[in-house]
């Protein structure tokens, strides 16, 4: 599954993210386009027990979650 989050503010990155995780839909993609997110996101994971990859796409973030 994959969720562009771009132009979104927080907490509706994790808010999704969150969703995602919850109907257990990974692995995951996130797309975020600030700092903030990407590390809000990422800590979400890392609570919830996922594996999280970054990788920089320009001024995007894609973060991979995964079991």
């Amino acid at each position: 599954m994959i969720i562009d989050a771009c132009g979104l503010s927080c907490p509706q990155p994790v808010i999704l993210t969150m969703n995602a995780i919850k109907e257990n839909k990974l692995p995951l993609e996130v797309l975020v386009d600030t700092n903030t997110a990407c590390e809000n996101v990422q800590r979400l994971g890392e609570n919830k027990g996922c594996k999280v990859k970054i990788e920089r796409l320009g001024d995007q973030f894609k973060l991979i979650l995964s079991r």
